[in-house]
């Protein structure tokens, strides 16, 4: 791994962001996390986060820290990402409806109302957002994209290590990646 690049895991809300840098983890890639939120019956592996991501329009000063490691980000957050970075972006895909039904448990299970926006005008605005993010990625010279169906590395995960390994440059161990896959967690099947 490129002791230069910043490695950005990034996806709609529950798209598989959490499994994806526990994968990374396992292989032997060090992560930038800071255990701020602590695992829960959403996430039961932890949520992998480092909550100074949140404020990345404002502060970037934490990137430099962030180099050669794996850092979590909203798809929001992309676009604050400043040029004189290099990034390996690992965007995760998931079903729609399953996103959907995991974000109405997870409001469920904290009390949050569930029907504030329906499902319908929730896809259609997630869907406009996801494709706003990916023309503007594809526009960045110094990002790099690779998308991962999470649906797709549930399925088959060696695999799938073995893609985000040659993305990142060979340096992982797939087999310690793809163990990490825990298909018991895959609730919000459609």
């Amino acid at each position: 791994m490129d002791r230069e690049i910043v490695t950005i895991v990034s996806g709609l809300p529950r798209s598989g962001t959490s499994m994806m840098m526990k994968m990374l983890q396992g292989g032997g890639m060090e992560v930038l996390t800071d255990g701020v939120r602590t695992a829960d019956e959403d996430n039961p592996k932890g949520y992998y986060e480092f909550e100074r991501v949140k404020q990345l329009e404002h502060d970037q000063s934490w990137l430099e820290d962030a180099r050669g490691k794996a850092v979590k980000a909203i798809t929001a957050l992309l676009k604050h990402l400043p040029p004189d970075y290099t990034y390996k972006v690992i965007f995760m895909r998931r079903k729609m409806e399953e996103i959907l039904a995991s974000q109405k448990q997870m409001l469920i299970r904290r009390g949050e109302p569930t029907d504030t926006v329906g499902d319908d005008r929730m896809a259609d605005l997630f869907r406009q957002h996801v494709e706003q993010v990916e023309a503007w990625l594809a526009k960045q010279s110094n990002i790099e994209v690779l998308y991962v169906n999470y649906n797709e590395v549930l399925e088959r995960p060696l695999e799938h290590a073995q893609r985000i390994n040659q993305f990142l440059g060979n340096m992982l161990n797939v087999g310690d990646m793809a163990g990490v896959v825990d298909r018991s967690l895959y609730r919000q099947r459609q």
